[in-house]
């Protein structure tokens, strides 16, 4: 393998949605600085996962971004690399390695559009509702390409979903914000792939690319208009 994993998924989102202009891994910054950055993030900061996190702010004109992964999820990711195989030995570290590098991208192609980082928190849901459905396509096509020639299973999908929704417990969070955040990002982006998942392939890549331009507020109505979700098959 000629590529880092890091690499091969912002080329991936890029493919889906649009060249951000930079390489994100430039971007990588080490323990002490991810110190640094959480304490000037605030209290809220405090409560989020310390092993994998994204930093965005505007400064002078620029986006500044500080992605950081701890040495232990890298040695998880390594030891399994994912492009060898996707299981439950690396599965829930590709998940917060690749909601990071998502969060990194889209504040970019925000910030190209003229939409700065802010504390608002349609700007956070939004980030976390992405970084949901983006990730569920990086699992479903690691699956897949495993799969082939056969369709991915009924357990593939419900595997996946277990992992990247159903595990996560919104109501750990001590603030009453980040509870109600990411409950109902993740509420929202269960239901959204499960509609996602029932497109053909074609229909499926159009509806996935016109989705980051939609604001929050109008992401959620598009999904709560949604046909209900249906049972795995």
């Amino acid at each position: 393998m000629n590529t880092t994993l890091f690499q091969d998924i912002q080329r991936l989102f890029e493919r889906t949605y649009a060249q951000v202009g930079i390489n994100l891994e430039d971007c990588l910054v080490d323990s002490a600085r991810s110190r640094q950055l959480a304490a000037l993030a605030g209290a809220q900061a405090r409560e989020l996962a310390e092993t994998a996190r994204c930093f965005l702010r505007a400064a002078d004109g620029q986006l500044r971004i500080g992605i950081y992964f701890s040495r232990w999820l890298i040695e998880q990711l390594e030891r399994h690399d994912p492009r060898a195989g996707l299981s439950e030995h690396n599965i829930r570290e590709l998940i917060a390695f690749v909601e990071e590098i998502n969060h990194a991208l889209h504040a970019a192609l925000q910030f190209q559009r003229g939409e700065a980082p802010s504390r608002d928190e349609n700007y956070a849901r939004n980030l976390e509702l992405q970084a949901g459905v983006d990730t569920w396509l990086v699992l479903t096509l690691f699956v897949a390409l495993f799969r082939r020639p056969a369709p991915l299973s009924r357990f593939d999908r419900k595997w996946i979903a277990v992992h990247l929704f159903e595990s996560r417990t919104p109501r750990a969070y001590r603030d009453a914000q980040l509870r109600a955040r990411y409950a109902e990002t993740t509420r929202l982006a269960r239901r959204y792939t499960r509609y996602l998942d029932s497109l053909a392939a074609a229909r499926r890549i159009d509806e996935i690319r016109r989705f980051p331009a939609l604001p929050y507020p109008e992401k959620r109505t598009h999904i709560l208009a949604l046909p209900a979700p249906r049972r795995l098959p």
